[in-house]
């Protein structure tokens, strides 16, 4: 396993619209692999594909609830269902140091695929649900400050440049 080096905002590459995976291989085990180690080592809830690079649809999702870990993953996620909204308190290992209230279903059902191209659906509400909207949004080339209104956006991205952390690892 490895850990990947993640694409920081305003990296261009995280607006790329990620593939849908076709081919369910060691390639695609050892990618979820080192998505979760990544995802863990940067101590994050979720990561997808897109943040690393890699332009697949797949993420892997670890809520963390009640102190103990919980990772799924899931593979050309979609989501076929959804009720209700809420406000989810978000950042994003891709925009560090940014956190602002997204609006977002707060129950969802989600057809993916796992690592063997079987389909399955999920059901998953509240944090859960919010975590896996984030990711799928980062699968679609979207990050969660372009869910904020205007002004919100523009402070987010000024403090950004004024903490200089989107430079440090700026290489595109």
């Amino acid at each position: 396993m490895a850990i990947l080096s993640i694409l920081r905002y305003p990296d261009p590459r995280l607006r790329k619209k990620a593939k849908k995976v076709d081919v369910f291989d060691s390639t695609l085990h050892a990618l979820l692999d080192n998505l979760f180690e990544t995802m863990y080592a940067d101590e994050g809830v979720g990561l997808a594909a897109t943040q690393v690079n890699i332009h697949w649809r797949v993420l892997t999702v670890d809520p963390m609830e009640n102190g103990h870990k919980q990772p799924f993953y899931l593979v050309n996620p979609e989501i076929i269902h959804h009720e209700g909204t809420f406000d989810s308190q978000e950042g994003c290992l891709s925009v560090p140091g940014a956190y602002d209230n997204v609006k977002r279903h707060q129950h969802i059902t989600v057809r993916a695929q796992d690592k063997t191209g079987e389909f399955f659906t999920l059901q998953a509400s509240d944090f859960k649900a919010a975590i896996i909207q984030h990711e799928i949004d980062h699968l679609n080339g979207k990050l969660f400050i372009d869910r904020l209104s205007s002004i919100k956006r523009d402070r987010v991205v000024k403090e950004l440049l004024a903490l200089n952390h989107w430079a440090k690892d700026r290489q595109f």
